[in-house]
Order: C-alpha cells, then sequence, then structure tokens
C-alpha cells in the first residue's frame, strides 16, 4: 500500500510530504523534515494550524462540541458520585481502575498527602498577600528539594509514586497558601476523608470545629476538577510538554505549567467573569443593556465567559456546570438565590437566541459557569485559577509521561523568520 503524500510546490519546485491521519480523522501534513532537507520553513504564529505531537489522551472536536479523556465522552463522567480520583487515575494509567486498583491509588494518595515540615515551614517567608499562583508554583517545584530520588524515574511504579505525590500535595500546598493569606492557623489532612472532601476540610476547619461538607458541595469540586483535568494542547500544557522534552523533572515541568496557567488569557479567564457578573449587578445594569453593549464595537464594555478558540458549538464542560449549578443552590437551601447566577443564566438565554451570537457561534464556555460554582463554595475569587490547577495536573502529568514514552522525541525547538536589520557595521561610539 502506498502511504499518503501532500505535494508542496514552491516555485517550480515539487516537495512530497507525509501525511498523518488520527483516529478520529483529522489530516495532518508532516513537515517535520522540511526545513533539514529543504531549508524551508512553516508560519504559524501561535500553533494554531500546528500539531506538535501526536497524543492518545484526550480529544476534541469543537465543531460538534465534543470532548473525550482516553475516547470517553466528557458526559459519561457526569454520575450520581462524580470521582476527579478515577478521571485521574484514567489520564495517568490510560485505563479506568478497577474498584482494588482505585482502592490502592486512594491509599497512596493518602499517604503522601502531608507536607515535609520543612517546606511547610517556608509559607512563614512568603508575604501573607502573595498571590496564591505564585505560591503554588514556587511550592511545587520546591517538592523537588524534598524528593530528590524521585528526580530521574527508571520505572512506571516511580511514576506513579511521583504523580500521587503531586496530585496529593498540591490540595495541602493550596490549603495551606489560602490559610497563610487570611493569617490562620494551618490544618492538616484527614486521611479519613475523599479527595474534594479533604480539601474543603484543609480551607475551611478551624481548630476543634470541623468543616462541615456539604455532599452537593463535594459532588460539585469533584466535577469542576474533572472539566479541568485535560484539554489537549492548551497553553499550559504546551509548556509542561516544552520543560519535560528537556528532560527536566516532573515537579519542575508541573510548576512551569502552573505559570503558565496564571495568565488572565487562559486560567484567569473564570476571574473575568465573576468580576464582569459583579460589574453588571453593582453597576445596576441590565442583562439586555450587556448584549447591547457587547454587540458595539465602539463600546468598551466585553461579555466574558463567551465563545472559545477550539469549541465552535457549545462547550460540553458548560452545559454539565449548568445544570450542576441549579442543583447545589437547590440542595444548598440558600436563604437567597445568588444574583449573580440569575444575571448569568439570563445572558445566556438572551444570547442564544440572538442572531449576532448565534451566527458567530459565540456559546457559554466552561468559565462562564465554574466561577459562580467556586463562589457558591465560598471559594475566594483569587484562588480560582488554583482550582483550576488542581484539576489540570493530571493532564500534565500524563502529558507529561506520554512524551517521555515517545520514542526518539526531541527538545522542543521551534523555528522562527528573522526580519530584523540586515547585516551591518558596528560604530564606535564616539562616531554615533
Amino acid at each position: 500500500m502506498t502511504a499518503e503524500k501532500a505535494i508542496l510546490t514552491l516555485g517550480d519546485k515539487k516537495i512530497e510530504l507525509p501525511v498523518i491521519r488520527g483516529t478520529e480523522g483529522d489530516v495532518a501534513v508532516d513537515v517535520s523534515r522540511l526545513y533539514e532537507e529543504h531549508r524551508i520553513l512553516t508560519y504559524d504564529p501561535s500553533l494554531g494550524s500546528t500539531a506538535v505531537c501526536q497524543s492518545k489522551i484526550t480529544f476534541i472536536n469543537g465543531e460538534e462540541g465534543i470532548l473525550r479523556y482516553r475516547g470517553i465522552p466528557i458526559e459519561q463522567f457526569v454520575t450520581k458520585t462524580p470521582n476527579f480520583i478515577e478521571v485521574a487515575y484514567l489520564l495517568i494509567k490510560e485505563k479506568l481502575p478497577t474498584m482494588t486498583e482505585l482502592l490502592e491509588f486512594r491509599t497512596l494518595l493518602e499517604n503522601n498527602e502531608l507536607l515535609h515540615e520543612n517546606l511547610r515551614y517556608q509559607f512563614r517567608n512568603i508575604p501573607a498577600g502573595a498571590p496564591p499562583m505564585a505560591q503554588l508554583s514556587a511550592m511545587l517545584s520546591n517538592l523537588a528539594c524534598f524528593h530528590r530520588d524521585l528526580l530521574v524515574l527508571d520505572n512506571d511504579e516511580e511514576f506513579l509514586q511521583v504523580a500521587a505525590r503531586l496530585i496529593s500535595k498540591i490540595r495541602t500546598i493550596a490549603a495551606s497558601s489560602y490559610r497563610r493569606s487570611k493569617g490562620l492557623p494551618y490544618i492538616y489532612p484527614d486521611p479519613n476523608l475523599r479527595y474534594c472532601a479533604n480539601f474543603l476540610h484543609m480551607m475551611f476547619s478551624i481548630p476543634y470545629k470541623q468543616y462541615e461538607i456539604s455532599p452537593a458541595v463535594e459532588d460539585a469540586l469533584n466535577l469542576i476538577l474533572i472539566l479541568h483535568a485535560d484539554h489537549e494542547q492548551n497553553c499550559s500544557t504546551a509548556t509542561v510538554r516544552t520543560v519535560g522534552s528537556a528532560r527536566a523533572n516532573l515537579f519542575a515541568s508541573c510548576a512551569a505549567g502552573v505559570s503558565a496557567l496564571w495568565g488572565p488569557l487562559h486560567g484567569g479567564a473564570n476571574v473575568e467573569v465573576m468580576e464582569m457578573l459583579k460589574g453588571i449587578h453593582d453597576g445596576g445594569l441590565s442583562p439586555e443593556d450587556c448584549i447591547r453593549m457587547a454587540k458595539d464595537k465602539q463600546n468598551p464594555f466585553r461579555l466574558f465567559g463567551f465563545g472559545h478558540r477550539i469549541y465552535k458549538n457549545y462547550d460540553p464542560r458548560a452545559k454539565i456546570l449548568r445544570d450542576a449549578s441549579d442543583k447545589v443552590f437547590s440542595q444548598l437551601k440558600m436563604k437567597e438565590r445568588d444574583p449573580l447566577l440569575d444575571i448569568a443564566r439570563k445572558l445566556e438565554e438572551l444570547a442564544l437566541k440572538d442572531p449576532y451570537f448565534v451566527e458567530r457561534k459565540l456559546y457559554p464556555n466552561v468559565d462562564f459557569y465554574s466561577g459562580i460554582l467556586l463562589r457558591a463554595m465560598h471559594i475566594p475569587t483569587n484562588m480560582f485559577t488554583v482550582m483550576f490547577a488542581i484539576g489540570r495536573l493530571p493532564g500534565w502529568i500524563a502529558q507529561w509521561k506520554e512524551l517521555h514514552d515517545t520514542p526518539n522525541s526531541k527538545i522542543m525547538r521551534p523555528r522562527q523568520i528573522y526580519v530584523g536589520t540586515p547585516k551591518t557595521d558596528y560604530i564606535p561610539r564616539e562616531k554615533r
């Protein structure tokens, strides 16, 4: 069978290029040897049309609103008791765990939830108002100092050990950074609690009075983490792979991912949504006013939480969180319905009927609802991106492992097209 080829024509030169087809129909022209053999570069700012790897982890079809982890549709993880740890195991180990394997993985997490006391004391030297993402990145990197035996991984057992350390300890680090910002005493993890419940305990319990964890809130937090667990080659994941391609250890690679996620164009989008909704409420604006202003190109108002670079249909994660938000607010039996949720639902209703939004496929995305749910859990806004990082960590770990398991993988080294000054001579200082 003859391999499929694409033909690149440049002047009178014709170059044959291999074609790669993915299992879901994606087609790619392989240009990996184009520069080496022909001294020709491809130009693709932000890599929007460039596949930098072949992956078996996550599949997205933005046109149809599809997201799958290891082939499983994201909607199938929405059960009566959603389980983030099960999804983390799936991403990292490439299969769903048996009951025994899930129990063993939970035990491994429990055994690694404490921070070394010397690492915990480092929080004392951090200013109380320090950004939580800065603390998270620094502490994840510092973990390498306390787990030097796992900087080089020789087998799958060692990999699972370091993965469990990261997934477990990131909760303790995140909760400790919050407690530090509030001047509250640190709360040790409780091995009798499940993953998300334990995090909420470390965030909100006080000595001699344990935080009462609502099942609705625990399930909603599981959902938020599941929906953020992986999302193909986004900015932070590409950063983890880039750093990992230099054979940097997993601690350093994930710390770099946190730094990339910190950017407001990536992990901070739900913060922008919350600030927008609060501004609408405090400013006395109606949702109808906001829709009108968003369509006016001369108006500086921006409607955050609509549209997505990948999804040109309804973001499937947003549908799940939209339904979860009603369930959480109902089960919490809040004395007063959150007015920001009412504003959000009305904005969605208006946008989905407005030709301007429909024609441009500007549907609500995951950030539109994740913030309102985190707010209901009393997670402060400056911790929203930290929650994103906790959820995304298993995906980063799986992507790092996949990169290292790829035969003959090379260090990431993009090319550039130089458009600066041509060769010129140095001018002595006295003649300038």
